[in-house]
């Protein structure tokens, strides 16, 4: 009887500890700037929970964790308070590359020695870099992020005052891994972040019949880059580049294939002989280049032309400047304009009149990517595709990895 009255208390305490543990989540999203334009919030306790049980299932992973974080150092001894929801985010009117987010420290010097095992230059003023990764301490945050241009306007904005309003990740995030929010006024458009064992899928929509009938008529390709787009897809990727161009276009839907090859380029210097006389001397070098095709459909073929004169883009011999990859040409004709690289010609793909963007995976693309650390190389040789497609309001991108002996968030 005594141990019935020891053990029921001791599994009421259990069950209440374990509920904070995995399930109870502070909601509250305290380091959100008022003029962030994009959010991305990850559930730290989902993930460690499709880890954990990732683990258990990959009996070989038991104990090479181990082995790892003895002699790397381990994140959970870094000094850095996991948040129940990460909160990373884009401001307004900034660069693209440029995201940014804010972590709380338990203890700061720690969080310090943890960066130098890591290899993190000091740069001063508490402020470090590594790559692309920029940090800044500033008692007991850190502002991490993919630059550092912002982080004086963060840190007024977030840590030296209390009248940003705290958000709740409710907004944005219900029962996934993850979200992705793009905010415009009032509106916020939310798509959930899933992860599977050799997939990440990004979308807004639970229905994928559309989104699979897409994926189905591409399975037999193999170029390196399909795209068909219409002219509100158009608009919407290229505002990021340019936020005219395509209303100065005047286009209607764009398709394009390409293909990568690798190629002798041949490259022509001068030097002098014992006599003074000036030599030719060439050497060689492999470069990979693109053949491809780009048909811009146009609702006004005579501007479409003048917008690209205008813009010095067209040349005596009719090539396509805009474009570095050379020779190529650029062809005009009822119905919009066709530019094709001229080196050597790639079969077109039949129209599906959908929304898509396809990348297919090709070793000769990370030759021409010198600046990816050996770690983004070893993960973007793990892809296989990415798929981008549209329908409606409906949006879905894929990140398709290869088939592997461990589910994703083990290989990376």
């Amino acid at each position: 009887m005594k141990k019935k009255k020891i053990i029921v208390p001791l599994l009421l305490l259990l069950v209440v500890a374990m509920y904070f543990v995995v399930f109870h989540k502070d909601k509250n999203l305290r380091y959100i700037p008022q003029n962030a334009d994009a959010i991305v919030l990850i559930d730290s306790k989902k993930l460690t929970g499709q880890y954990l049980f990732s683990i258990a299932t990959q009996p070989s992973q038991w104990f090479e964790g181990k082995t790892k974080s003895k002699s790397s150092g381990s994140f959970k001894d870094s000094g850095i308070r996991i948040p129940d929801f990460l909160q990373i985010f884009h401001v307004k009117d900034t660069q693209l590359s440029e995201w940014y987010s804010v972590l709380e420290l338990k203890n700061p010097q720690q969080f310090i020695a943890f960066l130098k095992k890591k290899k993190f230059i000091d740069k001063g003023n508490n402020s470090f870099q590594k790559d692309q990764i920029f940090l800044m301490i500033e008692g007991n945050h850190c502002i991490a992020g993919t630059s550092d241009l912002a982080f004086e306007t963060i840190k007024k904005q977030l840590l030296n005052t209390s009248a940003n309003p705290v958000r709740n990740a409710g907004e944005f995030i219900q029962n996934t891994l993850g979200s992705i929010s793009f905010i415009s006024g009032q509106k916020v458009q939310n798509f959930s972040i899933e992860l599977s064992d050799d997939e990440i899928e990004i979308k807004n929509n639970s229905n994928q019949e559309v989104f699979n009938s897409i994926a189905s008529k591409l399975q037999k390709g193999n170029q390196f880059l399909e795209l068909e787009l219409d002219q509100q897809n158009f608009k919407n990727f290229t505002r990021f580049f340019n936020k005219s161009i395509a209303d100065s276009t005047h286009a209607i839907s764009l398709k394009a294939i390409a293909n990568l090859e690798q190629v002798n380029d041949t490259i022509i210097s001068y030097e002098y002989d014992d006599n003074f006389n000036e030599v030719e001397k060439k050497t060689f070098q492999k470069i990979t280049q693109p053949n491809y095709s780009i048909d811009i459909q146009s609702k006004d073929v005579e501007k479409t032309w003048a917008y690209f004169q205008s813009k010095k883009w067209i040349n005596g011999e009719n090539q396509f400047t805009a474009i570095p990859f050379q020779p190529n040409e650029i062809i005009r004709n009822n119905n919009g304009v066709v530019i094709k690289s001229t080196r050597k010609s790639v079969i077109e793909s039949p129209q599906l009149k959908e929304n898509y963007i396809l990348f297919r995976n090709n070793t000769l693309l990370y030759s021409s990517l010198k600046t990816l650390s050996n770690t983004e190389k070893r993960i973007l040789s793990d892809i296989d595709y990415v798929l981008y497609g549209n329908k409606s309001d409906n949006y879905w991108l894929k990140i398709k990895a290869k088939k592997g002996d461990l589910p994703l968030i083990l290989r990376w």
